[in-house]
């Protein structure tokens, strides 16, 4: 199975969200954490995971990027229990077992998404709200280069001149 799984390309994820998640997490969508919240509560940084955010499955922070990578089912199942556990601890389920469909349905939302994209394709998403306040979201992706090489020589190193 492949998800979702943080990147960060500099430090602008730990200015711009509170908290922001660490490279590597797997991560889903995320919309969920903003479907009960007002539009006009969501300000600030809350307002920049809204816009442009990935939830993060171990820190519960946010990512401006994801990258497509392969889960074993042992992964995806610790996704899904982390999300459970999460989705208890913050908003209100009652229990695991209650969450736990919630989770997998986060977890098979992410993996459908990247079904037929590469590994190492880069996700970011757009978020917003329609009229009637119903959250929409809008992928794009980054495909990795499929011609060989994939990695170029931009310098070499010499020996000092002594």
């Amino acid at each position: 199975m492949k998800l979702l799984r943080t990147v960060r390309f500099d430090a602008s994820d730990a200015r711009v969200y509170e908290p922001a998640a660490e490279p590597g997490e797997w991560a889903v969508s995320g919309a969920f954490a903003f479907q009960a919240r007002e539009p006009a509560d969501v300000t600030g940084k809350a307002h920049q995971a809204f816009a442009n955010g990935f939830f993060a499955l171990t820190s519960f922070g946010w990512s401006t990027f994801a990258v497509v990578a392969e889960a074993k089912e042992a992964e995806v199942t610790g996704a899904v229990d982390a999300l459970a556990g999460h989705l208890v601890a913050v908003y209100g389920a009652p229990d695991i077992a209650a969450a736990r469909p919630a989770a997998r349905e986060e977890i098979d939302f992410a993996a459908e998404l990247v079904r037929d994209a590469p590994i190492n394709t880069v996700f970011t998403v757009r978020r917003t709200r329609d009229a009637t306040g119903a959250i929409t979201e809008e992928f794009r992706t980054i495909r990795p280069p499929s011609a060989e090489p994939q990695h170029a020589r931009i310098w070499t190193i010499e020996p000092d001149a002594t």
